[in-house]
């Protein structure tokens, strides 16, 4: 990895970590492109940039969460499904994430969702405020956003359809995947940490500066990209976001195809 491929791989966490297209997809796509997919340190830096991403969150909504422990509980809630799944198919997960045609057809899937979801449900204004949602809403949403862990689907897509399952607004529903996201991204960037550390592995003081550089790059990103999907999200839904992944599946596959064929001539 260098610098520049460091910088590109933290723009696409910032802009695609919020967003219904799969962050850890378009991640594997890139730096497969630049031939570093299977690098160590590459797959460590994909989940530690997370960190900053995650503070885009705290930052934007500071405020809000400074809440009732009542609202943490529910967090904890629909985090648990992550935690429990992560555990017990964490190898089958990381043998995925090394595979684009995966990748591809959840984008494509994913997208063909995306395209209907909006008619699926209404956007209805039974529930304003995520500090009301209930422990079973909060539960579902965790467990919806446990298919995030296939490469490609999405977490922030997944969870946020699951909190319109429930009849909270869109809006609604992707606040409350904000809020979520910081447990979940935060203890899969511990638990990776800790893989790491626990296997030997030893940071120069270049991929250190990689980190942080990563981390101040999405930080920044991540922030602007949530504050202009809030804004597309309540106005317009979830079609161009479809038709984003459909393109995108479709691209990967061509490519993957005529790859193939160069490499069999």
């Amino acid at each position: 990895m260098d610098y520049i491929q460091a910088v590109v791989l933290a723009i696409i966490e910032g802009i695609t970590e919020f967003l219904p297209i799969s962050s850890t997809g378009h991640m594997i796509i890139a730096s497969s492109f630049f031939g570093i997919a299977h690098d160590d340190f590459t797959k460590l830096f994909t989940v530690v940039i997370q960190l900053g991403a995650i503070l885009s969150v705290v930052v934007l909504y500071f405020k809000r969460f400074f809440q009732t422990l009542d609202f943490y509980f529910k967090l904890f809630v629909a985090f648990v499904p992550a935690v429990v799944f992560g555990l017990l198919f964490s190898k089958k997960i990381d043998a995925l994430l090394e595979n684009p045609v995966t990748v591809a057809i959840s984008l494509l899937l994913g997208g063909i969702i995306l395209l209907k979801v909006d008619g699926w449900f209404t956007d209805k204004e039974e529930t304003q405020e995520t500090e009301k949602i209930s422990y079973a809403t909060a539960l579902k949403i965790g467990l919806f956003q446990c298919l995030a862990m296939i490469p490609g689907v999405s977490r922030s897509g997944a969870s946020i359809i699951g909190g319109m399952s429930q009849k909270l607004s869109r809006t609604t529903a992707a606040e409350f995947s904000f809020f979520l996201a910081v447990p979940t991204m935060l203890g899969a960037t511990v638990k990776k940490c800790y893989d790491y550390y626990k296997d030997g592995f030893v940071l120069s003081h270049e991929q250190i500066n990689f980190l942080i550089i990563g981390n101040i790059v999405a930080f920044i990103v991540a922030m602007l990209a949530i504050k202009s999907f809030i804004g597309y999200l309540s106005k317009h839904g979830f079609k161009m976001f479809g038709y984003y992944r459909i393109a995108a599946g479709l691209a990967i596959l061509i490519i993957h195809y005529f790859v193939l064929q160069l490499t069999t001539i």
